[in-house]
């Protein structure tokens, strides 16, 4: 889970890059994935550096980063449904009356309205960041909030946890540490919370899991796997196959 809190530190220009430096390799803001630097990369024949092959990595794996950002839940992007698919469509490049004929709203004036709302919302956004980045500098007492997973669901107030109450959760849930087994499965939803953004880290990101084998991880750690394997999915942590026969990390 820490390339959640990567992504959500990263600036607006890396962000709409996708990828950030850090040290020795690029990092995809958008799945984790590592391009060391200083090695020549080949892809269907045609050789590539170490940036381009991390824009490459971006294009065939994620598309591109607003096919990537368009689809992470309304609670992140603060996008309505009806603003998501109005973006994707100008995105498309069509044309306002090209827009109005497949959506049948209103009229290409309707349209154009929707693209001044649009707009607005951009100017605001732009000066609540700034306000906020002012606030940092004064604000004494903010306390440190978890990062959220960019594949949360049911963003609520479950959510607010700050990195103290995460500790102590920790501590009482892993007596023998965070390698150890779970004492109990919490009752309380910010604590299981806590709890499951610990155990995801024991499964490899790239890795695609076959039913057998993320019970046996799942077993590993508390005895009713089935719970944490359920509240893993409700959470949005991981995905499955509809038969249950495969399961992997949601990036």
């Amino acid at each position: 889970m820490e390339n959640a809190e990567v992504f959500w530190n990263a600036n607006l220009e890396e962000l709409k890059k996708g990828y950030i430096d850090e040290n020795e390799h690029y990092v995809c803001l958008l799945c984790s994935k590592k391009i060391e630097k200083g090695i020549i990369y080949q892809e269907e024949g045609i050789f590539y550096e170490a940036e381009k092959y991390m824009k490459l990595h971006i294009e065939s794996i994620h598309e591109s980063v607003f096919d990537y950002l368009i689809q992470l839940d309304k609670k992140l992007t603060g996008l309505t449904e009806h603003q998501n698919h109005l973006l994707r469509l100008f995105y498309l490049g069509k044309s306002d009356a090209d827009i109005q004929k497949e959506t049948g709203i209103g009229s290409a004036s309707t349209i154009r309205n929707h693209r001044f709302v649009l707009k607005e919302k951009e100017r605001q956004a732009k000066l609540y960041l700034v306000l906020m980045e002012l606030l940092k500098e004064k604000d004494q007492h903010a306390p440190s909030f978890l990062p959220l997973h960019k594949s949360a669901k049911m963003v609520d107030e479950r959510y607010n946890i700050t990195e103290d109450e995460r500790e102590k959760s920790l501590k009482k849930y892993f007596p023998e540490g965070m390698n150890g087994p779970l004492k109990k499965f919490p009752l309380k939803e910010k604590q299981k919370l806590v709890v499951l953004r610990e155990i995801v880290k024991r499964f490899d990101p790239n890795k695609i899991y076959q039913e057998k084998e993320i019970n046996e991880v799942l077993t590993s750690i508390y005895d009713d796997y089935v719970i944490l394997r359920r509240y893993l999915i409700e959470y949005g942590f991981i995905d499955r196959k509809p038969d249950g026969s495969q399961y992997w990390l949601k990036e």
